[in-house]
C-alpha cells in the first residue's frame, strides 16, 4: 500500500480518481514495469472521467447498447459510446483512397516466398567446441553420402537427425522467412529448387544438413483482394486521429492533475 501512496493524486475536472480504482485498473494495462502500468491505468481512467463529464454536459442519455461482440454495455460505457458516436465521426474510405494507398505501398501487398525444406540436425552446443566440431564432421559425411545418393535423404534423417522432423524423413514442410533461425534461413533461401547445401550450416542448435524442395515464389496480391482490408485500415487510422484530437480539445477545457494525458503512446479509448 505504501507504493500506492507515493503516486500523486489524480483529479479530472474536480473529480478525484482514487488510488484504489487505479490499482484495480492496472490489470488491464500490461507494461514492462509496475510504474508504467500504473501511469497507463491512471491515464485510462482520467480519459474515462473526461468523457463522462462531457456526456453530462451534453446531457447524453443512452439506451441499451452492446459492444462489437454483442455484450451489453454498462450505463456509463453506453453513455460514452453514444457521446463518441455523436462527436467523433470519420468518413468511409473510398475505393480511390484505397487504390492510392495500394499504389504507394505495393511492397506490403505481396505473399511471401515459401520453400519446402528438408534437414538433418546434428545436435551440439556451440559452447562445447569438441562436440560441435564432431557434429560438423558428421554433417560433412552426411553431405558426401547425399551427393552420391540423393534418394537416401529420408533414410539418413531417420537414422541420424536430432530433430523431431526425422519422423517425416527430415521434411519440415513449407518454410517462410522469419520461421527459422537466421543461419538456417540464409542457407535455405540461397538454394535453388532441389539443391543440397554443400556445406554444413551452423546454428545455436547444432549443425544442419539442408536441402531445398519446391519453391513457391511470393506474388503480388491484386487490389481487389486487399481493397476491403485497406479501407478498414484507413478508417481505423482516421478514427484514431479524430479521437486523439477530440480528447485533446476536452483536456484543454478541463483542469487535470496528477496525470499527463499527452504522454500516452497508444489510444486510450478502444
Amino acid at each position: 500500500m505504501a507504493d500506492v501512496m507515493e503516486h500523486p493524486k489524480v483529479v479530472v475536472g474536480g473529480v478525484e480518481i482514487s488510488a484504489a480504482a487505479i490499482a484495480a485498473e492496472v490489470q488491464n494495462h500490461p507494461a514492462p514495469d509496475a510504474e508504467e502500468a500504473w501511469q497507463e491505468a491512471a491515464r485510462a481512467l482520467a480519459v474515462r472521467q473526461l468523457l463522462l463529464a462531457e456526456a453530462d454536459r451534453q446531457e447524453i442519455v443512452a439506451g441499451e447498447c452492446t459492444d462489437v461482440e454483442g455484450r451489453k454495455l454498462v450505463k456509463d460505457d453506453a453513455r460514452i459510446d453514444a457521446l463518441l458516436v455523436e462527436n467523433v465521426m470519420v468518413p468511409s474510405a473510398t475505393t480511390e483512397e484505397a487504390r492510392r494507398f495500394y499504389n504507394n505501398h505495393t511492397d506490403r501487398f505481396c505473399s511471401e516466398t515459401l520453400i519446402e525444406a528438408e534437414h538433418i540436425l546434428f545436435s551440439a552446443s556451440p559452447e562445447d567446441e569438441f562436440n560441435y566440431s564432431l557434429a560438423v564432421g558428421d554433417a560433412r559425411m552426411a553431405i558426401r553420402e547425399l551427393e552420391k545418393d540423393p534418394a537416401c535423404f529420408a533414410e539418413l534423417a531417420k537414422a541420424k537427425s536430432a530433430c523431431p522432423s526425422k519422423e517425416q524423413g527430415g521434411n519440415l514442410g513449407q518454410v517462410g522467412k522469419g520461421q527459422t533461425v537466421a543461419e538456417f534461413e540464409q542457407a535455405l533461401f540461397a538454394l535453388a529448387e532441389g539443391e543440397l547445401c554443400r556445406d554444413p550450416v551452423k546454428s545455436p542448435y547444432g549443425v544442419h544438413v539442408i536441402r531445398a524442395g519446391r519453391r513457391a515464389e511470393g506474388r503480388h496480391l491484386p487490389f481487389e483482394l486487399v481493397e476491403q482490408s485497406i479501407r478498414n485500415y484507413l478508417e481505423e487510422a482516421s478514427y484514431r486521429k479524430a479521437m486523439s484530437q477530440y480528447l485533446s480539445i476536452l483536456a484543454s477545457e478541463s483542469e487535470i492533475e496528477g496525470v499527463d494525458l499527452a504522454a500516452a503512446e497508444g489510444p486510450l479509448v478502444q
